[in-house]
């Protein structure tokens, strides 16, 4: 593969008083907070801005943990091609090689601010979780990694004085002037416009815009869409993962039950307790999710269950409470004890894989605009991400992030290969988020979840944009939640009807085996024409 250069610190420039060096940081969750402390490391002076708190992300709710090849018998060239493997033959493979080869670097960066990773022996401790083919997942409280985290760099970031803006959305981002012009909305302030200063988005994923989430209410997608509808070029839209083993319980949360207890030999059973995977699937419950995720749809299909059971009786009790303290405190709240009882689980909608294209240095297609996080699609995880890269992905392109502040160079996503449009008019503006979230989740997950076809999505686009029609702001008029997220469900829906084959985490009952005619990025971007019942 040859020598891969891993970035290092940089000298912090001077002065802190030019707005190029004040970047301002949508999003609060592992990219925006590690780009935040970064900066101003390296001497710049940040503003983080979250829409909620500032604890309040994906990345709080991330139990498997960050993959890293740190073992004895492990190396990053084997974690690059795991990578590349569960990509379903979109990896970028450079995009790859950054991941994997700067991993270990960014991992020391978070032992540097005082995450507390698990350790056996003085050494870190190694899980290992599915289509990985060595224990390489760091934890931190067990099942507790993205909560450690996020409260780690939080501290951090408070103690170091950073300026930060809770309660503040992003509500539309403006280049048409060159550089980066924001609108930001502050509880109690109103409306601030803020130009001159680098914007990076990291704003988070679209997952739950669907009616089963594992995600927080607060990732609706709508910085993929205030990104769009500046001019950003989209990538990978129609790949949203699904995660097989969330907790399923009438008028529960969709609770994840993290991929790491099949990792330590949990089994996956019918409602009578016969396994569905053994002798199905070549790796069983340690497949990659997208296979999990159909074959359990299938069993469901069957059986006519709401759910499947999560076996996890054989682990040691002693075991699963101390390296699953998370889970089995969540189970406990249902009367549940893991080394007694099996787990209802099924599938839900978990993560964003497509989003903002970005090249290997963060550089979207808006000048001063970069982006890095689940809103960014950066190429590393193709059609199907692989489990524990998606934290490390924050870390390693965050990095590269500060890396562009530090030292602004012109670049950009490369252009995809197909390209579709999707143009936006003026509409009705009655954006009421209560009324439209619901209808808009419900047709996600009725026809563009796990299993679709091209009927479905043409239905599912055009009702969508007859709900686009309601709540698209009037002309001059900036667009609510309710508008991006319903924008967002759309760009889904029309890039999943344009890929006319299976792979990785889309698959079309239609089109149910892979094409090589598709192995390659399909874009989305503004259109200026209509271009049929979705443009």
């Amino acid at each position: 593969m040859g020598p891969h250069k891993v970035q290092e610190a940089f000298e912090p420039p001077k002065p802190v008083s030019d707005p190029a060096h004040q970047p301002l940081i949508i999003g609060s969750g592992i990219a925006g907070l590690f780009v935040a402390l970064r900066c101003r490391e390296l001497g710049l002076r940040p503003t983080l801005v979250t829409k909620t708190t500032l604890e309040e992300s994906n990345t709080r709710y991330a139990q498997g943990g960050i993959a890293t090849a740190l073992g004895d018998d492990d190396s990053v060239e084997l974690h690059w091609q795991d990578t590349r493997n569960a990509g379903d033959g979109l990896v970028d493979p450079e995009a790859a090689r950054v991941l994997t080869f700067e991993a270990p670097a960014r991992i020391a960066d978070l032992v540097r601010f005082g995450v507390p990773f698990d350790t056996v022996d003085g050494k870190i401790a190694l899980g290992r979780e599915a289509a990985h083919s060595r224990a390489r997942i760091l934890h931190a409280g067990g099942d507790a990694t993205g909560f450690q985290v996020e409260e780690t760099l939080r501290s951090r970031a408070l103690a170091e004085g950073i300026e930060v803006l809770e309660r503040t959305v992003l509500r539309s981002v403006d280049v048409s002037t060159g550089g980066p012009t924001v609108i930001l909305s502050t509880h109690g302030r109103g409306e601030v416009r803020v130009a001159g200063r680098p914007i990076v988005l990291a704003t988070g994923g679209a997952g739950s815009l669907y009616r089963q989430s594992s995600n927080p209410s607060v990732a609706t997608g709508d910085g993929i869409a205030i990104a769009f509808r500046a001019g950003a070029l989209l990538t990978d839209m129609e790949f949203v993962q699904f995660h097989p083993t969330a907790f399923a319980r009438e008028g529960a949360p969709r609770f994840l039950i993290t991929e790491a207890l099949r990792g330590e030999g949990a089994l996956l059973t019918t409602l009578r307790g016969e396994r569905f995977l053994k002798g199905r699937l070549a790796q069983g419950e340690l497949s990659t999710r997208d296979v999990v995720c159909r074959a359990i749809c299938d069993e469901l299909g069957h059986s006519g269950a709401g759910w499947v059971l999560l076996d996890a009786t054989a682990i040691p009790r002693d075991r699963l409470f101390a390296r699953f303290p998370t889970v089995c405190r969540f189970l406990a709240t249902y009367g549940l004890d893991p080394s007694r009882d099996p787990i209802p689980v099924a599938p839900a909608a978990h993560y964003t894989i497509g989003g903002v294209a970005t090249d290997l240095e963060a550089r979207t297609s808006l000048p001063g605009v970069l982006a890095c996080g689940e809103l960014a699609s950066t190429g590393v995880h193709g059609a199907n991400r692989l489990a524990s890269n998606s934290l490390l992905e924050g870390l390693v392109f965050g990095e590269r992030a500060v890396r562009q502040l530090l030292h602004p160079a012109p670049g950009g996503p490369k252009p995809p290969a197909r390209l579709v449009r999707i143009r936006l008019d003026p509409g009705e503006g009655h954006d009421e988020p209560g009324r439209i979230l619901p209808r808009v989740g419900e047709l996600l997950w009725a026809q563009v979840g796990i299993v679709r076809n091209g009927p479905g999505l043409a239905e599912a686009g055009r009702e969508l944009g007859r709900i686009q029609r309601e709540c698209e702001p009037r002309s001059g008029e900036l667009a609510g939640r309710g508008a991006n997220a319903t924008l967002t469900a759309r760009i889904i829906t029309r890039a999943a009807l344009a890929r006319e084959e299976s792979r990785g985490a889309h698959y079309r009952s239609d089109f149910p085996r892979p094409r090589a005619a598709w192995r390659r990025t399909l874009g989305i971007a503004m259109g200026a024409r209509r271009a049929g019942p979705l443009a």
